[in-house]
């Protein structure tokens, strides 16, 4: 298979790395310079859960003119709308894009530029990457990621890119509800990524702190609370001990959030704990934690400019 990686973050990384040791001719684009020339002339290393690979990849920072099979937009949700326009520029007849961000909403976007009925969303399960320097990434967490249709994308083509991904190594499932899917995900999100990018806790110094442990909690009570009220087929009867198992399979992970904030760069608050307040509106819900947390996190971001 042909495929483009568009975001060669920590994320992305692993899953250009694994692809393309599964024998796919895989490409990558991302924005950082440094990154894109240390994997065009050293290769792209990946250590972690899954070994310890370097591979041999072609990398730019720009989106070039070169259809292919399967794009994977794995930028983060705040550059979604910065590289939606030209993800085009990859598609020909058949080509299946599949987005895969954390929070809700940046399908939306995709689907402003790309043919909706080909578009599916990914939904990665307890993972946990940060880059080590350029071309180097390390990831200490590898469970599931979970694919579904965004509109109209047959069950048969969105079975044949979870194949894609369990070919090459990762466990893959396809799925109907991917909104059930997001919001489960997006309830442990918000217990630990503002927390932990205002504190600099890991997600296991989160989970048992006596002071921002309850916090965290009550962040994942609203996410939880807002999609029953909005009616998303969610299988969560116990929110807390749902982030809790989540912290404690990953104790040591740092939330990208954290990490964005260690680089002094914006994250991606808007579509993860604000989302909570976003859904919320929507059904008439107060909902004091998440909002709370957004503010906080937007107040930090702002020096990052200076």
């Amino acid at each position: 298979m042909k495929i483009a990686i568009v975001g060669c973050g920590a994320m992305g990384s692993i899953y250009a790395a694994l692809m393309s040791d599964a024998g796919n001719d895989v490409r990558v684009v991302d924005a950082w310079p440094a990154h894109v020339d240390a994997i065009n002339r050293v290769g792209l290393r990946v250590e972690g859960v899954s070994g310890d690979r370097t591979v041999k990849v072609p990398a730019s920072t720009r989106i070039p003119e070169a259809p292919v099979d399967l794009v994977v937009v794995a930028v983060k949700a705040a550059h979604v709308a910065g590289v939606a326009p030209d993800i085009r520029r990859l598609l020909h007849r058949e080509t299946i894009v599949l987005t895969i961000q954390n929070g809700v909403g940046s399908a939306d976007i995709i689907a402003d530029h790309v043919d909706a009925d080909r578009l599916c969303i990914g939904i990665a399960g307890g993972f946990g990457a940060i880059m080590r320097g350029p071309g180097h990434a390390y990831h200490n967490g590898m469970n599931v990621i979970r694919i579904g249709p965004y509109a109209g994308l047959a069950a048969a083509d969105v079975e044949r890119v979870a194949a894609i991904w369990r070919a090459a190594g990762f466990k893959a499932e396809a799925v109907a509800n991917v909104q059930a899917m997001q919001w489960e995900k997006l309830i442990c999100n918000v217990a630990y990524s503002a927390p932990c990018a205002l504190t600099g806790m890991t997600v296991g110094e989160m989970m048992d702190d006596p002071d921002m442990g309850p916090i965290s909690q009550a962040a994942a009570q609203e996410a939880w609370t807002v999609a029953r009220a909005l009616g998303v087929a969610i299988k969560v009867d116990d929110p807390i001990k749902l982030v809790r198992d989540f912290a404690a399979a990953m104790p040591a992970a740092k939330p990208s959030l954290l990490q964005d904030h260690e680089n002094r760069r914006p994250s991606e608050i808007e579509v993860i704990n604000g989302a909570v307040q976003r859904g919320a509106e929507k059904v008439g819900l107060q909902t004091p934690v998440n909002p709370t947390l957004v503010a906080l996190v937007k107040l930090r971001e702002r020096a990052f400019a200076r």
